[in-house]
């Protein structure tokens, strides 16, 4: 394993810099937390429960603090009442300036700011995932969709034939290919060769929380060669020979081809970005709101009736033969399917919301409350702390399917101490740093679910209580430590030569 010896080398050379150089806290600024290990800090303990770390130094040192990780001290606001502070303080934190040095490092393609224009270009391409381009989206998505688990739920044992699998084996291979087809068209490559891209990019996106940490890429050997191969994957001339790409890629093709500095492995790296940000999150948000629908009776029978209901298919057994509409009226009628997809992303969210000082400044947090920021210094907020608040969610640990709904419609009020929250839900960000991608996103998982309870039979096999992995605290959705074993079927199966 030798992104260990890496990541050991990499700290050697830096421990001794920080003892000599270390951060002292000022005046007015939040409390300083350093840890026992220099440079280090609480990297460690982050990484293995950063929810524990976090409410342990909140319960010792206040709301807002600041604690060494790996070499950056980041400030920390755990009070979600102090949010709308920092989310709507746009002039003198930003979330680009982050953002612009973490994703050329990660995906190996120049900073965007040194490209006039680029940046702004590219967010304003994002509109194309939403509002009036969503429904064509949604209805490529859906035909891909129908195609793909088609070929999944074929069974060489003939129809009706249990199979089993992992569920999150299942939930990756589905969601990524349905994703890749539907974003970047359909591609002139074998089944083994869109494995061996999958696995490929499983094995870039373990490594992933390391590159985000600032390990050089060059220090972890066999993720750089993984990484270089999958960024050839969308070489451009390569792409020219795909069918049918979504007006999203074209548009941002048409970005990159302004740039006559910008060489085509650096336009195939923004296309490889692109593919992490749209599966990296969405597959293991995937697997938790199946799983936990498999685990609910009483959800699974509410959400299969429901969007039966609204379908007009009460009476009715789908085969994968046959082919329906789902339009964007539907899915907002579906309001208990969004209530256990909002309750899924809940119990699985732990990303960190992260804005970057542009100067010298007093954050004003609320009306006792300021601090003082060095320029260059990083805000954080960790919505999983608010998630799992017992007087904001009581019994928060529990799978509540129906807890965001109130008398059968969406629950938009949310307290704590007694005090209504402006935020309550952050699975996809805030502010500037929200997810651009998120209604693609829910659009997708909302479509797999219709999929799955409306042509097939699917159930979890006896398994230990799962865990979430921490060790990928701050980057999203997190995985299970492990897969757990289901079997599934098709309903009324008649393949299609």
């Amino acid at each position: 394993m030798d992104w260990i010896a890496a990541v050991l080398v990499f700290v050697s050379l830096l421990l001794f810099l920080s003892a000599a150089l270390g951060r002292r806290r000022r005046e007015g600024e939040p409390p300083l937390i350093k840890g026992y290990l220099p440079f280090l800090g609480h990297a460690f303990e982050f990484g293995q429960d950063a929810l524990k770390l976090l409410t342990k130094l909140q319960n010792k040192h206040g709301d807002v603090f600041t604690v060494l990780l790996a070499g950056k001290y980041i400030t920390f606001v755990m009070d979600p009442h102090m949010y709308p502070a920092v989310v709507k303080h746009g002039r003198q934190l930003d979330f680009h300036e982050f953002s612009d040095q973490m994703a050329p490092a990660s995906f190996g393609y120049p900073p965007m700011r040194k490209f006039s224009g680029m940046g702004e270009q590219v967010q304003r391409s994002f509109r194309l995932l939403h509002g009036d381009h969503l429904p064509a989206l949604s209805k490529t998505m859906l035909r891909n969709l129908l195609q793909v688990m088609k070929h999944h739920f074929r069974s060489d044992q003939g129809p009706g034939a249990w199979q089993e699998s992992g569920l999150y084996e299942f939930c990756h291979r589905i969601m990524f290919e349905v994703s890749l087809v539907t974003i970047y068209g359909h591609q002139i490559d074998t089944r083994e060769d869109l494995e061996q891209l999958r696995d490929k990019f499983e094995k870039f996106d373990s490594m992933f929380p390391l590159l985000v940490a600032r390990v050089p890429i060059w220090l972890l050997r066999k993720t750089q060669t993984v990484r270089k191969e999958l960024i050839k994957h969308f070489h451009p001339q390569r792409m020219a020979k795909w069918e049918n790409p979504s007006e999203f890629i074209k548009h941002r093709s048409e970005i990159l081809h302004q740039y006559n500095t910008l060489g085509d492995l650096e336009h195939a790296a923004h296309h490889f970005a692109v593919l992490w940000a749209s599966v990296g999150n969405t597959i293991p948000a995937a697997f938790w709101v199946v799983y936990y629908l498999l685990s609910s009776p009483e959800a699974l029978s509410t959400v299969r009736s429901e969007i039966k209901a609204v379908l007009g298919l009460e009476d009715k057994q789908l085969s994968f033969s046959e082919d329906f509409t789902l339009t964007h009226e539907q899915l907002e009628k579906l309001t208990y399917m969004e209530s256990a997809l909002n309750e899924s992303l809940r119990l699985s969210t732990a990303s960190m919301n992260i804005r970057v000082a542009l100067e010298d400044f007093s954050l004003r947090l609320d009306a006792k409350k300021s601090f003082n920021m060095r320029k260059g210094d990083t805000i954080a907020l960790y919505p999983q702390s608010m998630h799992m608040d017992p007087d904001i969610y009581p019994e928060p640990e529990v799978y509540k399917f129906d807890r965001f709904l109130e008398d059968g419609k969406p629950r938009m009020e949310f307290l704590k101490n007694n005090k209504r929250l402006h935020y309550y839900l952050m699975p996809f960000g805030s502010g500037s740093s929200m997810c651009p991608g998120r209604f693609f996103a829910l659009a997708e998982l909302k479509q797999l679910l219709c999929v799955l309870l409306l042509y097939s039979e699917i159930e979890l096999l006896p398994h230990a209580p799962l865990k979430l992995d921490m060790s990928r605290s701050g980057l999203g959705i997190l995985p299970p430590t492990k897969d757990v074993q289901m079997r599934f079927r098709a309903c009324n199966f008649e393949p299609e030569e």
